[in-house]
């Protein structure tokens, strides 16, 4: 059948549509240098303030009560004797009380800021003030098996396999361990195996854990070899010590403190982490959470400064929620998105380096309600500034389950969300006036093809990577394409390719020859 004249004019317009939308796509996908991309690491959050300057203040204040009047129970003997050396008081009750003066001093000494470093220097995360990072952690048992629809064990292969994909996730900015691996009994060969599988999986900064003060020294001894040195380490400290030295409430756990003393005497940053439950073991006022985790953490910086002044430390309030109803962890709620919000203003308003939790789904997939609640707390815990957002990537059913897919679709709502943090400029240039001039008196009507459009859009506008922003009628003829399916591809590809090779083969020989509980295989990690 022939075709008419119109017919091929049309032809021909929807191929130069095409072709122009088949080009900007090509535009977007040529990467950008760092500093002209429109998120990044390290972009100032703080635009949202849920307390305000009265209720920080008697948040404080209430702090300070606590600390003086309540105070720690069950602190070990090395406790005792740091904090009571720089003006504790350890009463017959057995507690240790803090002054409200050696509270102040110690906030007043403590570092605004200092560097958590990658193993990679572009991956270094400067923490001061309301720079934004996201990234991983948590103690999850399972990991979400999204194609059987169903929870198996997490094992040692799943920590190393979540550090591949994390090391190429650029919304995802450092990578503290996520699972525990349930194929490693021995609380020591799982404490340094996981920290192995962290620092050969990645090059980012890494956060672990460590059951008791005994397991540190061992996993100093790999550090200090794979920074070249013990001095080198302590220069560039590319791991740090996730330390819940506090069981909420106010109480010192025992088994933590010393490895905290160990960690700090080993050149190792400490994240000080208290992780009250609201409504179980914080109070049910989210007010009250507040008070309690901020006086538990302030009490841990004192303790940490008492140890070795101006050590870095982060100011790690993570108070969680409970279903009231059932007792049950709710961490993708709407008031645990307050208490992280929160958590985040207390920090800044002693001037500390601050960490706490988001994007904590109690959906057991990812799905529309992990959607919805990764965002809600993820978005909100940016938005207020906070320094290095944990937990915000991969989690799922409140800490107990892992999704190695959902990593990827994490990476690109997190995107959204430092897209949200980065705001709005508003300049001469911005504000667009002489472009809506030339736009309307010069012709041609529209935005489209405008110098300030074509210049703009890779610097201002976020493009995510799977999910889908096709038209329906491209989404049909590209075969009706699922974000999950997409991730699962990604997935696929990334752990079929990606074998990081930043410890080299000389150094892991010896690092295995020296350490003969390394318990991931050569074939495991691609060699």
């Amino acid at each position: 059948m022939p075709v008419l004249a119109e017919d091929s004019g049309s032809i021909e317009q929807r191929s130069r549509r095409s072709g122009g939308r088949e080009a900007r796509r090509a535009m977007r996908a040529a990467p950008l240098a760092a500093d002209v991309r429109p998120i990044r690491p390290g972009m100032e959050g703080g635009k949202l303030g849920v307390l305000s300057r009265n209720d920080l203040e008697r948040i404080h204040e209430a702090v300070l009560t606590v600390l003086e009047t309540v105070g720690f129970a069950n602190a070990i003997p090395s406790c005792i004797e740091a904090l009571t050396r720089v003006g504790a008081e350890y009463g017959t009750d057995g507690r240790i009380r803090f002054p409200r003066n050696l509270v102040l001093e110690t906030i007043r000494n403590a570092p605004r800021q200092f560097t958590l470093y990658g193993q990679d220097p572009k991956h270094d995360m400067l923490v001061q003030g309301k720079k934004v990072h996201y990234g991983t952690a948590g103690a999850a048992v399972h990991v979400v098996d999204v194609e059987k629809r169903e929870y198996r064990e997490s094992l040692l292969q799943d920590i190393y396999d979540a550090a591949r994909i994390v090391d190429l996730m650029d919304n995802i900015h450092f990578f503290q361990r996520p699972m525990v691996p349930r194929d490693v009994v021995d609380p020591l060969d799982m404490d340094f195996n996981t920290l192995y599988a962290c620092v050969t999986g990645t090059t980012k900064h890494v956060g672990t854990s460590f059951t008791v003060r005994e397991n540190v020294a061992p996993a100093l001894e790999m550090l200090y070899a794979i920074a070249g040195g013990e001095e080198n380490f302590r220069a560039r400290p590319f791991v740090s010590n996730s330390n819940c030295f506090v069981v909420p409430p106010m109480k010192f756990a025992e088994d933590a403190c010393g490895v905290l003393e160990a960690c700090v005497e080993g050149g190792i940053p400490i994240l000080l982490l208290s992780a009250g439950q609201a409504g179980a073991t914080a109070p049910a006022a989210i007010a009250g959470a507040v008070v309690q985790a901020v006086a538990e953490v302030l009490a841990g910086l004192v303790y940490v400064n008492a140890l070795k002044p101006g050590h870095p430390a982060i100011f790690g309030t993570w108070p969680f929620v409970s279903d009231l109803r059932t007792g049950a962890m709710s961490g993708g709620s709407g008031e645990q998105a307050l208490l992280t919000a929160a958590c985040a203003q207390m920090a800044q308003f002693y001037d500390l380096p601050g960490g706490s939790a988001a994007g904590m789904a109690d959906s057991k997939m990812p799905d529309i309600q992990a959607g919805y609640e990764k965002g809600i707390t993820n978005v909100m815990a940016g938005l207020s500034g906070l320094n290095l957002v944990y937990e915000s990537a991969g989690m799922h059913a409140s800490l107990l389950g892992f999704c190695l897919e959902s990593l990827i679709i994490d990476n690109d709502m997190l995107g959204q969300c430092l897209r949200c943090v980065r705001g709005i400029e508003v300049s001469d240039a911005a504000l667009s006036v002489d472009s809506i001039a030339d736009v309307c008196l010069n012709g041609p009507g529209h935005y489209l093809g405008h110098a300030q459009t074509l210049k703009l859009m890779q610097t201002e506008y976020f493009y995510p990577a799977v999910a889908d922003r096709f038209s329906p009628k491209e989404w049909v003829e590209k075969g009706r394409p699922d974000i999950l399916e997409r991730a699962i591809a990604e997935k696929r590809r990334i752990l079929s390719t990606h074998f990081p090779r930043h410890v080299i083969k000389a150094l892991d020989d010896r690092l295995r020859a020296r350490f003969e509980n390394i318990q991931l295989s050569r074939a495991a990690m691609g060699h």
